[in-house]
């Protein structure tokens, strides 16, 4: 049987990294708030002929928007973002681009005040933090009949915030380099990834659980580690089939739910990656009251387990 539980901080090694990645990613770029969050309006137009990118932003800009992002989702469509719009200010807007390039088709327009854009972030926020203290109760709940529960759902909750964490650190990645913004799709992306996650960790969880009331071991760790290896791969084949999906959405279906497939497909892999190799540690951590040599571990980030 593969020891997998016995290379615990190797995992948490590689966890530690991601974080740490993560955290930098987010301290030095951040993340750029699309015109749900911060407002602003997004108008989207697509030509009949084919149309520069250079030019047709030159020309967004000569009109006196030189703080409009301006970006190209496909052929001869673009995406204009500027601060709120009149309806005169958009009419004027169409009627110069029409003039210089020729004729269009406006695929979208809409646009969002600061009040709505500040309401709509917080109530994204409160989602979240909602979604995870439902998780940890659920859990807890779920466990209840197991020796100290609480542990259960404060492990997933901790594998959650590191699913969370890690996935919205690597987007940003992606966004510096490819101009992203987020918005109310990244945010469903998140809910989804944590709920994705959740059910993969409570898999195991659940196997776990069932190993220790059949008493395959008087050891806690290998019962732990059998569940592990027993869960592998339906995991791993559940991830891919889910990831292949989400791959076709990004490739198929286009740049309006972008955010979504893209936070989805790395949501994906890092929680396949926790539910197996990060959560179940964590108990193990737990019951073997290791804490204190975790904490000195992953400071010194060892690679022997």
């Amino acid at each position: 049987m593969f020891n997998i539980i016995g290379k615990r901080y190797r995992f948490f090694l590689i966890s530690g990294l991601l974080i740490l990645v993560s955290v930098i990613s987010l301290a030095t770029v951040g993340l750029k708030s699309g015109i749900e969050f911060s407002s602003g309006s997004m108008l989207s137009v697509q030509f009949e002929t084919p149309v520069d990118y250079s030019e047709f932003k030159q020309s967004v800009i000569e009109q006196g928007y030189t703080d409009a992002i301006v970006q190209s989702v496909g052929e001869n469509e673009f995406l204009i973002r500027t601060q709120e719009l009149s309806e005169e200010e958009k009419d004027q807007i169409e009627t110069s681009l029409s003039s210089r390039f020729g004729q269009f088709s406006e695929s979208q327009f809409y646009s969002v005040s600061p009040l709505v854009a500040t309401e709509t972030a917080r109530s994204a926020i409160i989602a979240m933090v909602v979604a995870m203290v439902g998780i940890l109760l659920y859990v807890t709940w779920a466990f209840r009949r197991m020796p100290k529960a609480f542990r259960w759902g404060t492990c997933s909750i901790i594998a959650l915030f590191h699913d969370a964490l890690v996935t919205v650190g690597i987007y940003s990645i992606f966004a510096a380099i490819l101009g992203w913004e987020i918005n109310l799709m990244f945010i469903t992306g998140i809910l989804t990834v944590i709920g994705y996650s959740v059910n993969n960790t409570i898999v195991v969880f659940d196997r776990i659980r069932e190993n220790e009331i059949k008493g395959i071991s008087p050891s806690f760790e290998l019962i732990v580690n059998s569940s592990q290896v027993e869960t592998l791969g339906r995991s791993m084949n559940t991830s891919l089939t889910t990831l292949i999906t989400s791959l076709a959405l990004l490739l198929f279906v286009g740049a309006t739910i972008q955010n979504f497939a893209v936070v989805l497909i790395i949501g994906i892999v890092v929680g396949m990656f926790d539910s197996l190799f990060v959560a179940p540690a964590l108990l193990v951590v737990w019951d073997k009251g290791e804490w204190g040599r975790f904490i000195g571990r992953t400071k010194t980030f060892p690679v022997k387990a």
